[in-house]
């Protein structure tokens, strides 16, 4: 008998208690590390709402912002506007594979400190920005769903901090540098757009001084193919890469990305999230938003092919710049800015002020209005769920 065994049997004699076996429970520290890295059924079906949530968010992009893409061919009568939410939404997608994730990592990480991020915070911030991009949708105002964005972001994000440390840390979850040049495009995109679309008008006048109208019209017709589809990359390559960012942070908090992968190009998961956001704008775009369209390609001011030529390559341009460095800006700031330009060309009276005055009271209250609504909805989710 084992000594182990014969101590146990003697100690029993002497108490007069029956001899038991002591069985020790084995660990298996892979299961232990598998269960840690691996979230549980409730968190696996909260990234996914989440994601999905995303993706109707960037869907709603392309219904509301995206429409920027075609208001100039449309109003120009270049292309049908059936043929025109095709032509904007195939080049919308194709900007999955030219432009980077510059602005994407911006957004992901740049803007709002992580550790203060929660699948609650994303989800708040999202819904606060479509409420806010379906309402100036009713209205027809082309405000930008990028800024709800980051707007509804900031606001979940500073309402977690608040309830869990005090309003004093709301904002410490700020990253400065990432909004300073967010809000610094605020006013610079759409004056760059303004700029060149008014500079290239002035140019091609002087160019085509001693040319008929009617063979102007004829060549820009064909030239404004090219500078719908340009600014349609661009578009999709700045505004697709938002939802992107917000995508990747939802992934990385909820453990399904690690920090180097969140810190890099997201490893595996790169391309499933490009595709998927860039898929969601382009049929965000197909569908379409005609009551912006209307807005952009005609109460701002009348356009012919040349003028529409002007505008969308000023935007593209613009947006090619911003998205290459990594600056999350407007599209919507962007074109209309370029509209205004070109339409000042001919005189300051073709652009219609008024629309334009309201226009950019719209985007003032973006950021902050995009905050409330989602800073209410995250205090809506804490009521039903105390772990938020």
């Amino acid at each position: 008998m084992p000594d182990a065994a014969r101590g146990a049997s003697e100690a029993s004699a002497e108490t007069g208690q029956t001899p038991s076996l002591q069985l020790q429970k084995h660990t298996y520290p892979d299961d232990t590390a598998a269960k840690e890295r691996t979230p549980v059924n409730a968190e696996v079906l909260l990234v996914v709402i989440t994601v999905l949530v995303a993706l109707i968010f960037d869907f709603f992009n392309g219904f509301h912002d995206a429409a920027n893409s075609i208001a100039t061919v449309v109003s120009t009568r270049v292309l049908s506007p059936k043929l025109a939410v095709a032509w904007a939404a195939a080049f919308n997608f194709l900007a999955a594979f030219l432009l980077g994730i510059a602005v994407a990592n911006t957004i992901g990480r740049g803007m709002i400190r992580l550790d203060a991020v929660d699948q609650y915070v994303v989800l708040a911030a999202l819904f606060g920005a479509i409420v806010w991009d379906l309402l100036t949708w009713w209205w027809g105002l082309p405000t930008s769903s990028s800024h709800a964005l980051i707007g509804g972001y900031a606001g979940a994000a500073m309402t977690r901090e608040a309830i869990h440390f005090g309003w004093r840390a709301a904002p410490s979850v700020i990253i400065a540098a990432g909004w300073y040049k967010t809000l610094i495009f605020i006013v610079v995109a759409p004056l760059m757009g303004l700029v060149m679309g008014f500079g290239f008008m002035v140019a091609v006048y002087w160019l085509m001084r001693n040319k008929a109208p009617q063979q102007v019209d004829k060549w820009f017709r064909k030239l404004q193919l090219l500078s719908a589809a340009a600014y349609s990359l661009g578009h999709g390559g700045n505004d697709a890469q938002k939802t992107m960012g917000i995508v990747a942070g939802a992934l990385y908090t909820a453990g399904f990305m690690s920090k180097e992968d969140m810190l890099g190009g997201w490893g595996h998961l790169h391309w499933p999230i490009i595709l998927a956001a860039h898929a969601a704008i382009a049929a965000g775009t197909y569908f379409g938003g005609w009551r912006i369209v209307h807005t952009m390609g005609q109460r701002i001011t009348k356009l012919k092919p040349v003028g529409g030529f002007c505008a969308e390559s000023a935007g593209a341009i613009t947006l090619f710049a911003t998205a290459l460095a990594g600056i999350p800006v407007s599209t919507t700031h962007t074109i209309t800015g370029a509209i205004v330009g070109v339409g000042a060309v001919n005189r300051l009276s073709a652009v219609r002020w008024g629309v334009a005055r309201r226009i950019v009271w719209a985007w003032l209250v973006t950021i902050p209005a995009a905050a409330v609504m989602a800073s209410a909805t995250f205090w809506l989710i804490r009521l039903f769920l105390r772990q938020a």
